[in-house]
């Protein structure tokens, strides 16, 4: 595709924040950015002196360049039935782009002050949608400017293919949708961030969500979390270490049970555009333009001073800043202190006018830059808005209720509302065999089982350790939901010596809102154990070196109170039903 640039066109695209090609639909999530856009004149500025409330420059591409694109290449969803993502990957990024748009994408790419965003925004949003579609990140900075229009034409056109991946497929079939009815328009967003040599990333990206669903203390749900991670946003989508803490208590302490494990199982990676050469010319791979560096790095670049404690030996203590030599650990307390206080606040109006003008609970993903030298002046950038999921079915746990000689198993942390009286099969994790360092075979040896369940139309329990749907295997259960996807309720329980704070940004998270999966979460150590003798003593339906599925002789009684916390699954006693 190669084409001339209008001089007007050009200008147009440089001074608007927000534009639009095509005349067709722009999905629920360029929708939000329009929300973001106009709510944003609401923030007052003298109530936050030094921080710039904004949204990075966008160009929204409607579903008419995508209808275009797929009647012109013959890309029919029935062609592309019997292919592997892989293939349909490939026949997307070889077709033609509409010719009709050429001149408006080479606008986009004649910019090259910072990298670009791509990401999908369906039109076709019955359900949330985080994690089914693809986003691809590119450093937009090449010499050529026909070499950055074929990255850009590339990217685009790798998000419209992932609508008719695997993933996206086996989704909307749970809801008894077609990938057919799907028309996906395209976000162009400009990345927040700065360079530092070859790599561009923010200081901070962070989800702010006005409900808490694993509130712990005197935190209520309705006072929300915000999950807060160095560089790019992607490590708190895929479930990576996070800070996460309640916006009402930002000092509060941290859940970890001494400084070595906080130091620990604090975040130590982030994720960054590679404005060099790339590692990987797959240009279907989503993290082919990503680079993922360390702490040491970070702090080479001038991006920690607002962000990390530093461990005194002597003391035995964490002091807020760089001071001295010792491990840092990213606990944002200089952020989230009285020096830069101003940015909690800030977060909380957010949430606030968010909240009213959906009148929903919502969250925020938002990234920030801050002057790395004295912190402010510091810009928060709104990525999306978009209103949560809060299941409101009520199934009401008593705390008698939760110990008995017929209890699998009970929690005073979970997620969602509700009760299931129909499964009685169970999968779960051998405890005697179960090794963080076999958690991606483990991963594959629960899809074997998945599989057939999923075919016959079959529902589970699925029981296991650390935190289900993480990126680092170390942390617990890689899974994609394609994995486990008849799971209808889940059980984790946490490894020992680690966090038990759940990850509620992450995309896998919001595969559990959308199918209202019941969800309890067990504490190593604590009162309340999973039955495993129990378990045990069920009939085997099939079994592998990792990984046992059972069934019951009578279904179980799984119910979850949200309001409470509470959750129990009790099993048919010998004297009849618990």
């Amino acid at each position: 595709m190669t084409t001339t640039v209008n001089p007007d066109l050009t200008s147009r695209f440089k001074d608007a924040t927000l534009t639009r090609l095509g005349s067709g639909s722009i999905g629920a999530k360029a929708r939000e950015i329009l929300l973001a856009q106009q709510t944003i004149p609401k923030i007052v500025p003298a109530e936050f002196p030094g921080i710039k409330v904004c949204l990075p420059r966008t160009t929204i591409l409607t579903t008419e360049l995508f209808d275009a694109f797929m009647l012109g290449n013959g890309l029919h969803p029935k062609v592309l039935a019997g292919m592997s993502d892989g293939e349909i990957g490939e026949a997307f990024v070889q077709a033609e782009m509409p010719a009709e748009y050429g001149e408006e994408l080479s606008v986009l790419a004649c910019r090259r002050d910072c990298p670009l965003a791509v990401r999908s925004s369906p039109v076709l949003a019955a359900h949330p949608l985080s994690g089914v579609f693809a986003t691809k990140l590119i450093p937009n900075n090449h010499r050529a400017q026909q070499q950055r229009l074929c990255e850009l034409a590339s990217a685009i056109k790798l998000i419209w293919a992932s609508a008719f991946f695997a993933k996206a497929r086996a989704y909307f079939a749970d809801f008894g949708q077609s990938v057919a009815e799907v028309s996906m328009a395209v976000i162009v967003q400009e990345v927040v961030g700065q360079p530092s040599g070859d790599r561009f990333y923010p200081c901070i990206s962070g989800l702010a969500r006005s409900h808490n669903f694993y509130p712990s203390g005197q935190a209520r749900p309705e006072e929300g979390t915000v999950a807060l991670a160095l560089g790019l946003g992607k490590t708190i989508n895929d479930g990576g270490l996070v800070w996460s803490y309640g916006p009402d208590h930002p000092s509060a302490p941290p859940p970890f049970y001494d400084l070595g494990d906080l130091l620990k199982y604090t975040q130590t990676l982030f994720w960054a555009v590679n404005l060099g050469k790339p590692d990987n010319m797959d240009r279907t791979r989503e993290e082919q333009y990503l680079v993922q560096e360390g702490l040491p790095e970070a702090e080479a670049d001038g991006a920690l001073k607002f962000l990390v404690s530093t461990y005194n030996l002597g003391s035995d203590r964490l002091h807020s800043g760089l001071a001295g030599k010792g491990p840092r650990a990213l606990t944002f307390a200089p952020l989230l202190g009285s020096r830069l206080g101003g940015f909690n606040r800030l977060l909380c109006r957010l949430l606030e006018l968010f909240k009213q003008a959906l009148d929903s609970p919502v969250a925020i993903e938002f990234a920030v830059n801050l002057d790395r030298h004295r912190g402010l002046p510091a810009q928060l950038a709104l990525l999306q808005v978009q209103p949560m999921l809060v299941p409101h079915e009520k199934a009401e746990v008593a705390a008698e209720e939760m110990l008995g000689p017929d209890v699998l198993v009970a929690s005073e942390a979970v997620l969602g509302n509700g009760r299931r009286e129909n499964i009685r099969d169970i999968v779960f994790l051998k405890p005697e065999r179960f090794d963080v360092a076999s958690t991606r075979l483990i991963a594959h040896q629960l899809a074997s089982i998945n599989a057939p369940l999923e075919d016959l139309g079959g529902e589970y329990l699925l029981v296991g350790f650390g935190r289900w749907g993480t990126s680092d295997p170390w942390l617990g259960m890689p899974v994609g939901w394609n994995q486990i996807s008849a799971a209808r309720a889940i059980i984790e329980v946490t490894l020992p010596n680690i966090a038990s704070d759940l990850s509620q940004g992450s995309h896998f998270f919001q595969y559990l809102l959308s199918y209202q999966i019941l969800y309890l979460a067990v504490e190593d150590g604590s009162s309340y154990q999973i039955n495993w003798e129990w378990l045990r003593r069920q009939e085997i339906v099939t079994e592998t070196e990792y990984v046992a599925h059972v069934r019951a002789a009578q279904p179980l009684d799984i119910r979850v109170d949200g309001a409470s916390s509470r959750g129990v699954i009790r099993f048919a006693s010998p004297a009849g039903p618990g």
